[in-house]
């Protein structure tokens, strides 16, 4: 699998952003790289929590979740008797999947944006099901939505997101065969204003469909939606260490696989 791997500098600086810098990538992760990936049957692995597999990539991010929120093996021979088909080669080896009937999982990450005034996302999401462990659970023609919805989080936890709603966006995907991948790109902005102090916690919940995946995160810190035209970026010299984690001050690139 290839892809364009954004230039991402680490150092430490001690004040705030210059909120006329470069956009912030606060997190960039493509489920590659999981810490002690398990098995448990099927090409899930359905024990370990996501935090567990990719906590502290980089170091200080955390995940929390609710109920089970699965690691699947994409490239394995298990699932439905013959493994995963993934056409396009988007998710690589490994993607999350979640439900959204009988138990509403749900996936959170906290992060500081500073002064800026836009959590800028781009996901991929596709409906998928599993074989085991109470699946299949989508019917035919079932079309997955997901639900972003960005929280102030002013104490700093890392959480699933409650309290204060500043913005919401809904991502809607397209049907496919239970085994197979049918990967949409979602790019879209989540307005921070309202929030406290800068924490903020991104929730993310299966609103629509029994079950699906999602993969190749990415979230960038930004004064300027998706889509509109970008301030001039000067070269990348500093770095911040936010309350949450360590983010990298770089131009937005986005990965492609």
């Amino acid at each position: 699998m290839k892809k364009i791997l954004s230039t991402v500098f680490f150092a430490v600086m001690i004040g705030v952003f210059d909120t006329a810098s470069a956009d912030v990538i606060l997190y960039d992760q493509d489920f590659e790289n999981p810490n002690g990936f398990v098995n448990n049957g099927h090409d899930v692995n359905i024990y370990n929590t996501v935090n567990s597999l990719y906590g502290n990539q980089p170091v200080g991010f955390s995940f929390a979740q609710a109920y089970t929120v699965e690691t699947l093996l994409v490239t394995g021979s298990e699932a439905f008797g013959t493994g995963y088909s993934d056409p396009a080669g988007t998710a690589g080896n490994y993607s999350l999947g979640m439900l959204g009937s009988r138990q509403n999982d749900l996936l959170g990450l906290s992060f500081n944006v500073g002064d800026y005034d836009y959590f800028n996302v781009s996901i991929d999401i596709s409906s998928i099901d599993l074989s085991s462990y109470g699946g299949t659970f989508i019917s035919d023609g079932e079309v997955p939505t997901f639900k972003f919805t960005l929280y102030d989080n002013p104490t700093g936890t890392v959480n699933t997101g409650y309290g204060t709603i500043l913005d919401s966006f809904e991502l809607q995907g397209t049907a496919s065969a239970q085994s197979v991948f049918d990967w949409l790109t979602g790019e879209f902005s989540l307005n921070t204003a309202g929030n406290t102090n800068g924490s903020v916690t991104l929730q993310i919940d299966l609103l629509v469909g029994s079950y699906a995946a999602l993969d190749n995160l990415l979230i960038v810190a930004s004064n300027n939606q998706v889509g509109s035209t970008p301030a001039p970026v000067p070269e990348p010299t500093t770095m911040v260490l936010f309350g949450c984690g360590i983010a990298g001050l770089a131009a937005v690139h986005r990965r492609r696989k």
